[in-house]
């Protein structure tokens, strides 16, 4: 904590700091995700462009895809679109929620308690997963998801706090005072009370809220979050088998596995744990994992960071490639594609428009990059009013691709344009199949204002061309299944 910001003196302003100042990320993707699950409507390629505005997001949700862990059968994932389909959305969705809970607290000013309450969740998070698994739960993520967040009052306090957390330590050497009660004496209110406020301003919702609120409640969800919490603590005991005779009691009731078998399966889960805390990229945390970690392990680079675009462009085209050449899912190819001109070529934002049946009026299928408030329903809608001086019905009308350039092509930048989309150097694509126009691909780099080169617009018109090859071998087996 600076010495230049005003100290958090209640339980409501540490809400708001921890919210606004120090896990701004957080907040955003929490409330986007949750704005998603809410709405019936929306799906998986909300889901995708919530994940892909965040590139060191994307890096590691994509990292996480590829463990062993959540993709044992090892089928490499190279686009946010096809984790969706191998994975399933609601456990990208939990591990968005992770990731993103990683990203805003992992810092290289983390302490040992802080890193102490990282390892703890982390170890209690796959532990319940683990039972939850054990015993059928109908979703094991939401389980992790809930037990990783369950003292997200605690974590986030300790990873940005370094005064009030060393006042509260002395407390506890003297050996007079419950964690709880050093709390209250230093704070004015314990570290479950901000879990709970935290909660409620990210809208967690769910099990995640349900089970900081109601920890004893009788749902069998909820206690699979608390006996997470009881094995991590118990193998940390001296020594830990007083400890965990208690839980293992609990856990032959729900599985009906003997204890030697149960004992197994914790110390696997613990080994699993360090893994899991290791991609997360929690190196320092996973040392406090029951000790199974002496030393930290070495950092691994950021795969995205140093991948090379033209491979990513080869990986994320084979991707597709792999996709049209088996049952065609128009959603996800349009998907795929529109991922690989945003990450594989580097664009900051993409945009597929829809042309609509009258050929009048192009609607906003599906975006990336572009900033919107969650639960927002705005879509960009462009309609013919002059199409010789409108950007996206001049590229259906000539039928061929335009990298357009405002000073040069001024004439195509009409007020639509300029409003929805403004007046950027771009790209843009016509889709077709038998020479149908269906919509338009565009893309610029509006954010960082980075030049376009012509490599960059062969690529972006390859990665087009896949599309219209799918469009036409989807229209060809539908004409074939009708025959």
């Amino acid at each position: 904590m600076g010495p230049s910001r005003q100290t958090p003196n209640s339980l409501d302003e540490w809400t708001r700091y921890l919210t606004e100042r120090e896990m701004p990320i957080f907040s955003h993707t929490a409330n986007s995700i949750y704005a998603t699950l809410d709405d019936k409507h929306k799906g998986a390629m909300e889901l995708a462009s919530i994940i892909l505005q965040d590139p060191n997001l994307t890096a590691k949700l994509l990292k996480l895809s590829n463990s062993s862990y959540y993709n044992p059968s090892r089928q490499k994932i190279n686009t946010i679109s096809r984790a969706i389909v191998i994975l399933g959305a609601n456990t990208i969705r939990e591990l968005t929620l992770a990731c993103a809970f990683f990203e805003s607290i992992l810092s290289p000013d983390n302490k040992e308690h802080a890193n102490r309450e990282i390892g703890d969740a982390i170890h209690a998070a796959v532990q319940a997963k683990e039972l939850a698994v054990m015993t059928n739960d109908p979703s094991p993520e939401e389980i992790f998801i809930a037990t990783l967040l369950h003292n997200i009052g605690n974590i986030a306090f300790w990873c940005f706090d370094h005064q009030h957390g060393k006042r509260i330590n002395e407390l506890l050497s003297t050996g007079q005072y419950t964690a709880n009660e050093a709390e209250k004496k230093v704070l004015g209110f314990t570290l479950r009370r901000l879990s709970k406020q935290l909660s409620h301003a990210w809208n967690l919702g769910g099990l995640t809220e349900q089970a900081i609120n109601m920890p004893r409640t009788n749902n069998p969800r909820v206690a699979l979050v608390n006996l997470g919490h009881q094995i991590c603590q118990a193998t940390k005991s001296k020594p830990p088998q007083t400890a965990l005779q208690e839980c293992l009691g609990e856990l032959h009731r729900l599985t009906g596995l003997e204890e030697t078998q149960l004992t197994d399966r914790i110390k696997q889960n613990t080994h699993k744990a360090v893994k899991i805390a290791i991609q997360f990229g929690a190196h320092d945390a996973s040392k406090y994992i029951a000790g199974h970690a002496e030393e930290s392990p070495p950092k691994e680079k950021d795969p995205e960071a140093t991948a090379d675009p033209r491979q990513l462009q080869i990986d994320i085209l084979q991707e597709i490639s792999n996709h049209i050449s088996g049952p065609i899912n128009l959603n996800i190819l349009f998907e795929m594609v529109l991922e690989g001109i945003h990450r594989g070529v580097g664009m900051d934002r993409t945009l597929f428009l829809l042309l609509s049946a009258d050929k009048k009026t192009l609607h906003e299928k599906s975006s990336f990059g572009w900033s919107k408030s969650p639960g927002s329903d705005d879509k960009i809608i462009i309609a013919d009013h002059h199409q010789d001086t409108n950007l996206m019905f001049h590229c259906i009308k000539s039928g061929k691709s335009l990298w357009a350039k405002p000073r040069m092509h001024y004439n195509l930048f009409d007020s639509q344009i300029n409003r929805f989309i403004g007046a950027n150097e771009c790209f843009a694509m016509p889709l077709q199949t038998e020479r149908k126009i269906i919509g338009v691909i565009y893309c610029d780099r509006a954010i960082q204002h980075k030049p376009l080169s012509q490599d960059e617009f062969n690529a972006c018109k390859h990665f087009a061309k896949q599309a219209n090859i799918g469009l036409a071998l989807y229209r060809m087996r539908s004409l074939a299944n009708h025959d």
